[in-house]
């Protein structure tokens, strides 16, 4: 039995040049990805965590994180070129501490659509993170985001649950 050939669904393959893909012939689905990012704060910065936030002149570290990543899910195809631009039905972001001390940041977005959200979720995670950077780093530059990561996607054409 013959497996398909994968193809990078971005590239035209008659002329080989960049290319937005074609859903008009998709079927409208629910769709709902869920993506992750770690962030290694260390110690030095851990020990102002108060609750479930850390205050910063700036302000509450994970709500602003929270805020930034919604807004950078809803502005997606602003910032990865051949996205589709896509209005996000739901995006929750949620921010807690793992058994290492990490900061994980879980990004679920969703939509009833001809395309999916990964990308939403995967840019809401990573802007999440980034924020959480942003308003540490006075503290300490000792900052890892150590992983950003698909977890599950379903709706489309092929669901994945990593």
């Amino acid at each position: 039995m013959n497996q398909p050939v994968k193809t990078f669904s971005h590239i035209n393959p008659d002329t080989n040049y960049p290319t937005m893909v074609d859903v008009s012939d998709k079927q409208v689905t629910k769709r709902i990805a869920k993506a992750q990012s770690t962030v290694v704060l260390g110690p030095e910065i851990m020990q102002h965590l108060q609750g479930n936030d850390i205050q910063t002149k700036k302000g509450p570290v994970f709500q602003t994180a929270i805020i930034a990543g919604t807004m950078a899910a809803k502005k997606t195809a602003d910032l990865i070129p051949l996205c589709h631009p896509l209005a996000l039905e739901s995006c929750k972001i949620e921010i807690t501490i793992n058994e290492e001390q990490e900061v994980v940041i879980g990004c679920t977005a969703a939509i009833t659509s001809k395309t999916g959200v990964e990308m939403e979720a995967l840019t809401g995670a990573s802007v999440a993170a980034l924020t959480i950077y942003d308003m540490c780093k006075a503290f300490s530059h000792n900052i890892l985001i150590k992983e950003t990561k698909l977890l599950e996607k379903t709706g489309g054409k092929s669901d994945f649950n990593g």
